[in-house]
């Protein structure tokens, strides 16, 4: 498994109008090919009336399963431009599906290629992008008196607080990337002048959102 990635929140859409047609993109993260026929089938259904519903998906840690339809539009404009986007994102495990509806004005290939570009674009920065990283669960339990100075110490680390529980003592449960956890457990053990009970859970991937760049 990779200890991270980066792939798009669950499900988002957005259109725009480009010279009369409007173009509409849908995105969903997908896990398998089958996910990935099944949206897009979803969309053409949706959108039976649509001139055009031109589709790519990119599935896979090492993006083994890449696939471009350009559904009538010329070959090369619509589909490939919208694999490319996603190439250039690094976003795996993603599906988008942009739906045309002619307006009467021909944009040109060149015109085209740009058009499904930036729909693809414009839906998946309005779906949102997340890094999942893969982190171990790490519960550390300390005395009241030291929960100021750790709180106030995570927030300038790349340690993830998730919750605290308020008992007899404190409990924090922080997650950490996958490899650094001898790291953190001196890290917290020095902090703590060697008070801290720290106890390694699972392992899980944790989503971060992603700045559109």
């Amino acid at each position: 498994m990779l200890d991270n990635y980066y792939t798009v929140k669950l499900e988002g859409s957005d259109e725009q109008i480009i010279q009369k047609s409007r173009f509409i993109g849908y995105v969903r993260r997908v896990e398998t090919e089958e996910e990935a026929l099944t949206f897009i089938q979803e969309i053409k259904k949706k959108h039976s009336d649509a001139t055009h519903n031109c589709s790519a998906y990119m599935i896979g840690e090492n993006d083994q399963i890449q696939k471009a339809n350009d559904d009538g539009e010329p070959s090369g404009t619509a589909g490939v431009p919208i694999l490319e986007v996603l190439k250039k994102r690094n976003l795996k495990d993603t599906c988008v599906v942009v739906t045309r509806y002619f307006g009467g004005i021909k944009l040109g290939a060149g015109g085209l290629i740009r058009a499904y570009a930036s729909t693809t674009t414009l839906a998946i920065n309005t779906t949102g992008v997340v890094e999942r990283k893969m982190m171990y669960a790490h519960d550390v339990t300390v005395d009241y008196t030291l929960l100021g100075k750790i709180e106030n110490e995570l927030r300038q680390s790349n340690y993830l607080l998730e919750k605290i529980d308020y008992l007899e003592q404190v409990t924090l449960q922080i997650y950490v990337m996958s490899g650094d956890e001898e790291g953190f457990e001196a890290w917290m053990t020095n902090l703590s002048n060697g008070t801290a009970h720290i106890q390694k859970g699972d392992q899980k991937y944790v989503e971060i959102d992603v700045v559109n760049p």
